[in-house]
């Protein structure tokens, strides 16, 4: 099946016209018992840090009850909201949607409640505009609280790096890879580096490396008009070069997207550096946990980034329409992205808030984070977001990324094909893929 703007827009509004049709109204995914009772159903994924305050919430408001479903990664919860929406039917009363498929949201963005119905307009000056601005669609509609975004620092492994003879200090890391200046050819001249002298992998596989370029560029897969931007894109090409080169010289230990040998390739060196938005500190420290690993392991988090600053990320909580309870989902949605409660979910799940206040706070706070050698982590990511604005995501970004060069970027990974024949693989999966 072919995605596209059109086709998918139309198969999710045709289903759910119809889904509606046949059952005579909305199905919601909350449900009170008589009594005034109300439970609130809310789906996530991947690390949101939501638990505790679930229980706070609970505790402040008598009467609500929450039941969650954390889906472990959002490509996975892709397939799930988009296979409900299509249903018309089983979406929570709050549903994450990540930035990578926003675009496809937008253009069902009247199956979401409106949020502005709701007093979101009384917040806009809370977040960073660009967060804003991304949930509100072509007719002003807004239809997402923004939770976080992702700029992005360097994860590196110190006691891999002193085996490598480098510096391990994470200010003369900073300055090793070019501190503002810092240059992805330094990166990945770095990797041969750590390569020769250890005969080990530099980074855990292409894609993260390639999805962390591609989001530093000003149009990626898209044109900001909304226009497919692949083929024939001269700065993608160029990078699908750097990329290819690296793989070719032994600097991707070839691991599978989000499966890292159950976290023992954090633990035993397979990879010495990871590129790190916010939100993977907290993947990070689960896979520390899951492999055995802890503060011991050596990761750290420089103040630095390949090619400046780049947002990977970040994730909006949307209301669908189906929801029996919209002002009670909408209030918890709104809570729960206030400044107080964005610093504590950062504090349970690593990741960076994208509301000014929340963001201020961690700066000043200066927190060491234990898991990463006492690494102020907040603050250097308040540093890290410094002129960062989110990259327009097309409805197929998602794809692209994942569907498209996923599979070209492994066949780098595996010694399958050469840089050319890959990016040939890559636009052949697009136009069978993607209109």
């Amino acid at each position: 099946m072919r995605l596209s703007r059109r086709t998918t827009a139309a198969a999710i509004a045709g289903a759910a016209a119809l889904a509606l049709l046949t059952t005579g109204c909305a199905s919601g995914g909350g449900s009170g018992d008589g009594e005034g009772d109300i439970e609130l159903t809310v789906t996530t994924f991947g690390t949101f840090g939501y638990d505790d305050l679930y229980a706070e919430y609970e505790e402040a408001n008598p009467g609500i009850t929450i039941s969650a479903n954390n889906i472990d990664t959002g490509g996975n919860a892709r397939t799930d909201a988009f296979t409900k929406l299509a249903a018309g039917s089983g979406l929570a009363d709050v549903v994450a949607i990540e930035e990578g498929w926003l675009g496809s949201v937008m253009e069902v963005s009247d199956q979401f409640v409106d949020l502005r119905d709701y007093g979101i307009e009384d917040r806009k000056a809370d977040w960073v505009d660009w967060k804003y601005n991304q949930a509100t669609d072509s007719e002003g509609r807004v239809i997402g609280y923004g939770t976080d975004i992702g700029p992005e620092g360097l994860c590196y492994n110190g006691p891999a790096f002193e085996a490598a003879g480098l510096p391990t200090d994470r200010a003369e890391v900073a300055a090793l890879f070019g501190g503002e200046d810092a240059t992805w050819d330094q990166y990945f001249a770095l990797g041969k580096q750590y390569q020769e002298a250890t005969g080990k992998a530099w980074y855990d596989h292409s894609g993260f490396v390639w999805n962390a370029m591609v989001n530093q560029l000003d149009e990626g897969y898209y044109t900001s008009d909304g226009d497919l931007n692949v083929e024939g894109n001269a700065e993608l090409e160029e990078r699908w070069g750097w990329i290819a080169d690296g793989a070719g010289s032994g600097l991707s230990a070839n691991q599978t997207a989000w499966d890292w040998n159950g976290g023992k390739s954090f633990v035993d060196g397979t990879f010495a550096t990871f590129v790190c938005p916010g939100w993977m500190l907290g993947t990070i420290k689960g896979q520390l946990e899951a492999g055995g690993g802890d503060a011991s392991t050596g990761w750290d988090f420089a103040d630095v980034f390949p090619g400046g600053a780049a947002n990977w990320g970040g994730a909006f909580l949307s209301i669908p329409a189906s929801s029996e309870h919209p002002e009670e989902a909408a209030a918890l949605a709104d809570w729960l992205t206030q400044p107080e409660q964005q610093v504590k979910q950062s504090a349970a799940a690593g990741n960076f808030p994208s509301t000014l206040a929340a963001q201020e706070e961690l700066a000043s706070a200066a927190t060491p984070n234990e898991l990463f050698n006492d690494a102020p982590t907040g603050q250097i990511l308040a540093s890290r977001a410094e002129g960062v604005v989110a990259q327009y995501k097309g409805p197929d970004d998602s794809v692209i990324q994942e569907n498209v060069f996923g599979p070209a970027l492994k066949s780098l990974d595996q010694g399958e094909a050469d840089g050319p024949a890959a990016w040939q693989e890559a636009l052949d999966l697009l136009n069978e893929l993607v209109d």
